[in-house]
């Protein structure tokens, strides 16, 4: 087959990786000039993993991990109230921070180094439309050319267009909003900046995060409880605006909200959006496709972002493979395999605890330091981690393919 995959990011690579080990033609193109190696940092979980040890890759993973030894959550003063390290025991559930922690940008590195040699990359390039005929589908691209295709996926992240294509006309947007909005950003590391991650609360749903992941620079989050027209809209504004909104709301904010919110104007890696799930009853129409965020973003708080859009990469390709000449029925299968797994890792998202963890009083926020304190004190976390015998996503299991056995 000859497949034109919309995104390269992680569920894009991913899937053009297992596409040209089965014998398929990978065609990748993303409308970003070049490929878009930044972000923050990414974790890997349960069957995450394992797709990325079948794809050989666990080694060049581990050699970029980050050392994130724990999370703490402090107060106003810096001071650790209750600190939960990660379960690196190699059982059980992985706990706040996980076992394999690493930087989006080199996460996406890592697939492109595994498929630049076989996959046929256009950077700069996006579909503007598509037509979808018996058994094939009419890509036209934004440099004005267009070309046949045998199959069309869009793994073009949360906003999709190709989903926006695919869906009726008049179909609502897929968002399950939690009212919860976050930026990030980095600025320059200091000798206080551990391997520990801070989290730090302030009166009106706000919440900052700061990790480290090189000697040189430092992770900052901004995570707001909010459900504005305003909050929602400033996304889509320009980056300046963004920051002017986020540093209105944190300005009084406590600890170290001064020197993040000076860092952030000089920020050149900024990122700003809204904590969404995208839900759909459909996530194939005819010869089109929707694999990663694009088909099931499950929202930087379910911790299965990452692992979700490799885990559903493998599923596709491995249907596709198994059904070489019925392609309906392999998109069918897809749906049907993946989706009890994606209903798993999105139901670890619970709004009600959410906003549990980002009180809105003072004195809300010293009963969670409260509680947090003394389950740290009784090791509770850690119990649970290693006495769980699955992950978040659940007793799934990752099905086998005459792909996963490549090397």
């Amino acid at each position: 087959m000859k497949v034109l995959v919309c995104g390269a990011g992680v569920a894009g690579q991913a899937l053009a990786y297992w596409l040209v080990r089965s014998g398929h033609r990978a065609i990748v193109v993303e409308r970003f000039p070049t490929l878009r190696d930044t972000g923050a940092q990414v974790d890997l979980r349960g069957q995450g993993i394992a797709v990325v040890e079948a794809m050989g890759l666990l080694a060049a993973v581990r050699s970029k991990l980050v050392d994130e030894a724990g999370v703490a959550f402090v107060n106003g003063q810096g001071r650790a109230r209750a600190t939960i390290m990660a379960n690196t025991s190699g059982r059980g559930r992985q706990t706040l921070t996980s076992e394999y922690e690493i930087m989006r940008g080199d996460l996406v590195r890592i697939l492109n180094d595994a498929t630049k040699n076989d996959v046929d990359y256009a950077f700069g390039l996006g579909v503007e439309r598509f037509e979808q005929g018996e058994n094939k589908v009419v890509a036209h691209f934004s440099d004005g050319s267009s070309d046949e295709f045998d199959l069309l996926v869009g793994a073009d992240g949360q906003g999709s267009r190709i989903r926006g294509a695919m869906l009726p006309a008049g179909t609502p947007e897929p968002y399950r909003r939690v009212g919860i909005h976050m930026s990030y950003w980095f600025v320059p590391r200091v000798e206080s900046d551990s391997n520990i991650r801070d989290t730090y609360n302030a009166p009106g749903g706000r919440m900052i995060m700061r990790r480290s992941h090189n000697p040189d620079e430092t992770q900052v989050y901004f995570v707001l409880r909010e459900t504005s027209e305003e909050a929602s809209a400033i996304h889509r504004e320009p980056v300046e605006r963004q920051k002017e909104f986020w540093a209105a709301r944190f300005r009084d904010a406590g600890w170290q909200s001064d020197r993040f919110i000076e860092g952030m104007a000089a920020a050149e890696t900024f990122y700003s959006q809204e904590a969404v799930q995208v839900q759909t009853n459909a996530w194939s129409q005819g010869q089109v496709v929707l694999v990663g965020d694009a088909a099931h973003c499950c929202s930087p708080f379910s911790g299965m972002g990452v692992s979700g859009a490799l885990v559903g990469a493998y599923v596709l390709a491995g249907e596709i493979d198994r059904n070489r000449d019925d392609l309906p029925r392999a998109l069918a299968n897809y749906d049907t395999i993946f989706r009890p797994f994606v209903d798993k890792i999105q139901a670890t998202v619970r709004p009600g605890l959410l906003r549990l963890g980002m009180p809105m009083t003072r004195s809300g926020i010293n009963a969670f330091l409260t509680v947090a304190e003394l389950a740290a004190f009784l090791r509770l976390p850690d119990l649970f981690a290693r006495v769980s015998t699955q992950d978040r996503g659940g007793d799934w299991l990752l099905p086998d393919t005459p792909q996963r056995h490549h090397y």
